[in-house]
C-alpha cells in the first residue's frame, strides 16, 4: 500500500522554525545566499538525514502556493484574477487589484508578508517565496555529492528531485515574469551584480535537467511516500518544457508513456469513501465519479489510479499542515441584507445549530461555507466554458447543480423566516424588476462545489464553540493534486495540435475526460487550440496555474505558428511586446481575456461601500509582471532588465543569452 507522508519529520521542522528556509521576511532578500538553517552546514547537509529533511521542506514548500498568504489564498487567486476564468471580487477594499492596467507598477508590490486586508493578490509571495524554493532545491545540489553514505545512484535520485523542485519554480517565473535572474548556486557572499538570463536560456537548462530528472528519480510505486517527487511528476513536468521550447513530438511521447505505460489510469466510477457534503438535508449530493476524485479524503488513496503526484495536507498539526480556505474566499458573500428576498427583508441568516430558529434543511453555512467572495469566476466560466459544439451540455457532471456538484444562486431559498419569501428560491430582481442584490460582483456567482467544498472535522467536534456551531465554514486540511492522469491527456492534445492541427486523434484525448464526466456533447471534428483550453478550464480550475498555462501557451502559438480560435497568428518577435486595452493585438493570454473575461468592459456600477465602481483592466503589457523595484535596487552593483511597458524599461540591459554563461557568472560578485 502507499504511505501518504502525513508530517515533516522533526529534524526538518528543526531545519523550518530555525532557519530561512520558510519563514517570513520584511526584506526581499531573494538572492540571500546563505543556506537553509543556522546548524553548521558541514553536518547538517551532509548526511543522509540532512538532505531527506531539506527534501521534506521542498515538498512542503511547494503545496504553500495553493494553501498559504494567511489563511487568505491569495496566492493561487492571483494567478487566476490573471486569466479569463476569474476576477478580484472584495469590493469593500480600496486597492483591490481590479485595474491592473494602471494598478500594476514595479512598485506596486508592498513586499509585505503582513496579513494585509486591504490587498487582495499576492505577487510579492510568487517573486520572493519563488526564490525561497530555488534555494532551498540548490541547497541539497549544493551538498548531496558529499554525503560519503551515498551511492551514485541515490545521489542522482536527490539531484533530480532537485531539479524538479528547481525546474518547476523556474517555468512558473519564467512565464509569470519573463527574463529574470538565474540562481543556481550557494554562494560563499552575497552576490548584487546580477544579470537577467533570457527566458529561452532558463527553459534549455530546466529542460535538459529535467531529462536527468525522468532517468534517475524512481516511480511512485519504488517511493512508497506519497508527496514525493516521483518519475511520472517529472514526466508532466518535462512534457511542459518539451512544449515551451518547441520539441512537441518529446512532449508527446512523455505523455505518450504517462497515458499508456506507467500505469496510470483515469477514475471512472466512484471510489473512496463517499462524503455527504456536510448537510445533506440542505444541499443533498447524488454519489459520482467526480465528486469523489475530488474529496480529500480521496486523493491520495491507493485506489486512485489518476494520481500523478499530490501533495499531502491533512492532519490537526498546525505546524505541518495548512488550512485551504476555499469555502471563505471564493464562494459568495450572502448573509447580510445586501442579498434580500422579494420583500425586502435579508434573505439568508447564518443561523448555528444551537438556536431555536436552526433547521437542518436551511442551514447553508454549512453546507456551502461563510463567503466573503474574495475572489470569484468570470461570467465566462460560469455559462458559456460549458457549451461545446454551440450547445449547452445539460449532463457535464463538473457543471451539474442536479448531483449537488455546482451551486447557482438560485439553489438556495431564503431561510429567514421572518420573511414572506420564507423557502423560496432566491431571484435577482423582485416582481417589478428591482435588482434586490446590491454588490452582484461579490455575492451574486456560481460555484464548482464540488471542487472547493471542504470539511473541517475539528471544527465540526468542536460543538462547544462558535466553529462547532457553525461547522466548516470556512474550509479545512486538505490533500490536494499537483499532476493527475488528466491533464497528460490535455498536454498531449496540446502536442499533437502544434505538430498537426488536422490529427483525428486530437478530439480523442479531450473526449475521454468528457466521457468520464458523462458529457452529451463530444467534439466531432477539427479541435482549436481553444477547445484544449476551454477542456483543461473545465477540469483543472483551481488546480492548474492558469495564468502560466496560457502564457507558456501563448509562446507556443508564437513558435509553432498555428491560429488560435479566431483565427489569430502571433509570431515570436512582438507577442509579448505590446501595450494597450484595445481588442486587437497582443499575445493569446490577451485575447482569451478580451474575448471572454470582465476586463476592458467599462467600469460597473454597484451599491457597495468603499470601491463602488470597479473598473476592470488588463494591458497587453501585463503579460509579463513587473520585475520588483526592490529587487532591482538591491542588485546594486548590476542591472536586472524591466519588463516591456514598465517604468525602468530599456531594451538595451544586457542580459545572460545562454544558462551557461549565467551560472559562470555565478561566483564574480562584481568587486
Amino acid at each position: 500500500m502507499k504511505q501518504i507522508r502525513t508530517h515533516i519529520n522533526r529534524f526538518a521542522f528543526g531545519l523550518l522554525i530555525g532557519g530561512t528556509l520558510l519563514g517570513s521576511s520584511c526584506s526581499r532578500d531573494f538572492l540571500n545566499p546563505d543556506p537553509l538553517s543556522f546548524y553548521e552546514p558541514s553536518t547538517t547537509f551532509t548526511t543522509r538525514s540532512g538532505i531527506e529533511a531539506t527534501m521534506a521542506i521542498c515538498d512542503r514548500h511547494l503545496k504553500l502556493y495553493w494553501m498559504t498568504d494567511h489563511n487568505e489564498m491569495l496566492s493561487l487567486g492571483t494567478e487566476y484574477i490573471f486569466s479569463e476564468l476569474m476576477v478580484a471580487a472584495a469590493t469593500d477594499k480600496r486597492n483591490m487589484m481590479a485595474d491592473v492596467a494602471n494598478m500594476l507598477t514595479p512598485t506596486s508590490d508592498d513586499g509585505t508578508t503582513q496579513n494585509n486586508l486591504d490587498r487582495t493578490n499576492s505577487l510579492w509571495y510568487f517573486w520572493d517565496e519563488t526564490y525561497k524554493g530555488i534555494r532551498n532545491a540548490n541547497t541539497i545540489l549544493h551538498y548531496v555529492d558529499d554525503v560519503q553514505e551515498l551511492d551514485d545512484a541515490t545521489k542522482n535520485m536527490f539531484k533530480g528531485q532537485a531539479y524538479f523542485h528547481r525546474s518547476f519554480r523556474y517555468l512558473s517565473l519564467v512565464f509569470q515574469y519573463g527574463d529574470v535572474p538565474l540562481v543556481t548556486k550557494l554562494l560563499e557572499v552575497p552576490k548584487q551584480n546580477y544579470r537577467s538570463t533570457t527566458r529561452e536560456a532558463i527553459l534549455e537548462m530546466i529542460t535538459s535537467q529535467m531529462e536527468f530528472a525522468v532517468e534517475w528519480v524512481p516511480e511512485q510505486s519504488e517511493i512508497g511516500l506519497i508527496g514525493m517527487v516521483n518519475k511520472g511528476a517529472c514526466r508532466m513536468l518535462l512534457a511542459k518544457c518539451y512544449l515551451a521550447i518547441g520539441e512537441y513530438e518529446k512532449a508527446k511521447e512523455q505523455t505518450d508513456i504517462l497515458i499508456e505505460q506507467s500505469g496510470y489510469s483515469l477514475m471512472t466510477n466512484t471510489f473512496g469513501t463517499f462524503n455527504d457534503g456536510g448537510e445533506p438535508e440542505t444541499w443533498p449530493i447524488t454519489r459520482n465519479v467526480i465528486w469523489d476524485l475530488h474529496r480529500a479524503e480521496n486523493k491520495l488513496i491507493s485506489a486512485n489510479r489518476e494520481l500523478i503526484m499530490g501533495m499531502p495536507n491533512r492532519g490537526s498539526d498546525a505546524e505541518s499542515f495548512v488550512k485551504m480556505l476555499t469555502m471563505r474566499i471564493l464562494y459568495p458573500f450572502v448573509f447580510d441584507n445586501r442579498v434580500q428576498a422579494k420583500d425586502g427583508r435579508q434573505a439568508l441568516l447564518n443561523i448555528r445549530r444551537e438556536t431555536p430558529d436552526y433547521n437542518r434543511q436551511y442551514d447553508y453555512m454549512r453546507a456551502m461555507g461563510r463567503g466573503i467572495g474574495t475572489f470569484r469566476p468570470t461570467r465566462f466560466h460560469m455559462t458559456n466554458l460549458w457549451m461545446v459544439n454551440g450547445v449547452m451540455d445539460e449532463t457535464d457532471l463538473r457543471h451539474s447543480s442536479e448531483t449537488g456538484n455546482w451551486v447557482r444562486m438560485e439553489d438556495y431559498r431564503v431561510n429567514n423566516k421572518a420573511s414572506s419569501a420564507f423557502g423560496t428560491p432566491l431571484t435577482l430582481f423582485d416582481d417589478n424588476g428591482k435588482l434586490l442584490c446590491s454588490d452582484t460582483i461579490r455575492r451574486w456567482f456560481d460555484v464548482p462545489h464540488y471542487k472547493l467544498y471542504l470539511d473541517d472535522p475539528v471544527a465540526e467536534a468542536n460543538i462547544v464553540g462558535s466553529d462547532g456551531y457553525r461547522g466548516a465554514t470556512n474550509g479545512g486540511n486538505a490533500d490536494w493534486y499537483l499532476y493527475r492522469l488528466a491533464e497528460a491527456y490535455l498536454l498531449r492534445a496540446e502536442a499533437k495540435f502544434y505538430i498537426n492541427p488536422n490529427d483525428p486523434t486530437i478530439k480523442d484525448d479531450l473526449n475521454i475526460i468528457r466521457q468520464r464526466a458523462q458529457c452529451s456533447e463530444l467534439y466531432t471534428g477539427a479541435v482549436t487550440i481553444g477547445d484544449i483550453m476551454n477542456e483543461r478550464a473545465r477540469e483543472l480550475y483551481w488546480e492548474e496555474w492558469r495564468n502560466v498555462e496560457l502564457k507558456r501557451v501563448s509562446l507556443c502559438l508564437a513558435r509553432s505558428g498555428r491560429p488560435d480560435e479566431w483565427g489569430n497568428t502571433y509570431t515570436l518577435e512582438n507577442y509579448d511586446k505590446q501595450q494597450g486595452t484595445d481588442a486587437n493585438g497582443g499575445s493569446y493570454w490577451y485575447q482569451r481575456i478580451v474575448h471572454y473575461s470582465m476586463y476592458n468592459k467599462g467600469p460597473i456600477q454597484i451599491n457597495a461601500p468603499g470601491n463602488s465602481n470597479p473598473h476592470y483592466r488588463m494591458d497587453k503589457k501585463n503579460m509579463h509582471w513587473p520585475i520588483p523595484n526592490s529587487a532591482i535596487t538591491a542588485n546594486s552593483k548590476g542591472r536586472l532588465a524591466q519588463n516591456y511597458g514598465y517604468d525602468g524599461y530599456d531594451p538595451a540591459t544586457p542580459k545572460w543569452e545562454t544558462w551557461e554563461e549565467a551560472v559562470a557568472d555565478e561566483d564574480s560578485t562584481g568587486d
